[in-house]
């Protein structure tokens, strides 16, 4: 029996017949070789495969690359230098914003070859750039972007639109938005830009969206006043035009009494008062406000006087003097509207450094600004407020008015009240009523079962016994007061319930016409 096995024969073949040694395989190395990199340059052109990888990009070397390295001039270095100094930053203008902005003018003056022909001693910092087109866009309330979405012409359209935003809504849905009906529930308030599909646009349809967007601005150039912008200024300070600004209008009316109309297309210079005549038309509505004290052909002249002045461009101390007047005007006879306009505009024309007094509607602007509760706007309002602001009386006034109110110490708030600068006593007068009742709601807490209403009378501020006893009437049932041995009495162990529900009814979100 022969020992061998077919298989194993079959499958371990015999040596080969020569005595030379075969050599063993070299192994494949784990890693590829690449030549150091010495430019930041790109280079399109790439090395051959080798070894079953894909190519890989030749790093050119610093002696083939035929670009020349870029030396600045001296000047621009110390440009570049000065816009990072600590004492040229701007709060305003972030680090991020500013070096954008300064990459822009770099690569705008190499690229055009101005770099040995600007005077970068005399340049603006990038960060002054930066301000200076913000104060521009602030300049001008007549830029507005509400007037840009567009509405369904028919009900047809709009029954469309919803339809096939349905549709979209439904097919781009992850499944737990599909199973869920539920629309108040936290997925469905979160955005899933992952599984949101974005249709490719053609070249027709971007020739079709430009068309479409200069229709929309040729059809709402002109709608900006007439509808309004968004509740921050007023059309007397906006202009319509019809046509595109050719440039301010210079005025040739000798009338120093003008009725305001609204303008539904360009000024024409009949019509506008140039300066000299609107300086006496100024001495004439202050003398008349001074006999006469109608409001309501006083505030229609001004609102003339500021028209002739916006469509002539004219931004000068006396432009702040009439709206300082104006604002005063509406404070006293409480024409928040109109205040608001005026205030808007000025905090504008104070940004340009025109004079005026910018400290006393600082302190004005933070009184209002509690009246409406509105505290975003308020902590840009103190944002604004400097060093040099809180040494003012006004300012001084008004910051100690906040602190009293939100530390909740009512005794402190009517103190102040009474010692009010300038004009914030009407401004003080707005609000007053709602925070006695917020007082006199801890006083029932405090004092139990009884208080004497003269003291009542001297902490609120109140003018005399009777009118504490009105001002309760007001709110409470005349059961609340009680006559005993010759006072009158306020119950506060019974009134605290009727204070607490008059004081969330007082303290409701104030809604005004033109705010802020």
């Amino acid at each position: 029996m022969n020992s061998s096995v077919p298989w194993r024969e079959s499958r371990w073949p015999a040596p080969a017949p020569s005595a030379v040694p075969v050599p063993f395989p070299t192994a494949t190395p784990a890693y590829i070789p690449v030549q150091a990199r010495r430019s930041l340059a790109h280079s399109k052109s790439t090395q051959p495969a080798t070894n079953g990888y894909p190519p890989q990009p030749a790093m050119p070397s610093t002696e083939s690359d035929p670009r020349p390295r870029m030396e600045f001039p001296p000047a621009v270095r110390s440009y570049v230098q000065r816009c990072f100094a600590p004492e040229n930053q701007v709060a305003s203008v972030d680090t991020k914003e500013m070096q954008e902005k300064l990459r822009f003018v770099i690569t705008d003056a190499a690229e055009n070859h101005k770099l040995e022909m600007i005077d970068w001693e005399r340049l603006a910092l990038p960060q002054v750039m930066i301000q200076n087109e913000r104060n521009k866009i602030l300049a001008n309330p007549s830029v507005s972007h509400w007037g840009m979405s567009s509405q369904p012409s028919s009900p047809g359209d709009a029954s469309r639109k919803r339809k096939s935003t349905d549709i979209h809504q439904t097919e781009n849905s992850p499944p737990w938005r599909k199973a869920n009906n539920n629309r108040n529930r936290f997925e469905d308030r979160v955005t899933h830009p992952s599984t949101e599909k974005r249709p490719r646009m053609t070249t027709d349809d971007s020739s079709k969206s430009k068309a479409n967007l200069e229709m929309r601005k040729r059809r709402f150039e002109g709608a900006g006043a007439t509808y309004g912008n968004s509740g921050t200024s007023s059309p007397v300070d906006s202009p319509a035009r019809s046509e595109p600004d050719q440039g301010p209008v210079i005025g040739r009316c000798q009338k120093l009494e003008k009725n305001y109309f609204r303008l539904t297309s360009a000024p024409n210079p009949d019509t506008v008062r140039p300066l000299p005549v609107l300086r006496k038309a100024l001495d004439l509505l202050k003398k008349k406000w001074k006999q006469e004290s109608n409001y309501t052909y006083i505030c229609d002249q001004f609102k003339s006087l500021r028209q002739d002045l916006t469509v002539q461009h004219i931004r000068t101390d006396f432009t702040v003097t009439v709206y300082e007047i104006h604002a005063r005007i509406a404070l006293e006879k409480g024409d928040l509207g109109e205040y608001n306009q005026c205030q808007t505009q000025l905090r504008v024309l104070y940004a340009q450094s025109l004079g005026g007094n910018p400290t006393e509607f600082k302190a004005y602007r933070i009184l209002y600004f509690i009246y409406t509760r509105n505290w975003t706007a308020m902590n840009d309002a103190l944002a604004d407020v400097t060093a040099a602001d809180k040494k003012n009386e006004a300012v001084k006034h008004a910051l100690d008015v906040r602190s009293a109110l939100a530390l909740g110490n009512y005794h402190r708030f009517f103190q102040l009240y009474l010692e009010t600068p300038n004009m914030g006593a009407y401004l003080m007068d707005m609000f007053v009523d709602r925070e006695r009742l917020s007082a006199l709601a801890v006083m029932c807490k405090a004092y139990k079962p009884d208080v004497n209403i003269r003291f009542i009378t001297e902490e609120l501020g109140f003018e005399s016994d009777e009118q504490t006893a009105r001002f309760v009437l007001e709110h409470a049932p005349a059961e609340l007061l009680e006559e005993r041995n010759g006072s009158v009495r306020l119950l506060t162990g019974k009134a605290g319930l009727v204070f607490e529900q008059a004081k969330s009814e007082a303290h409701r979100v104030v809604d005004i016409k033109g705010q802020i």
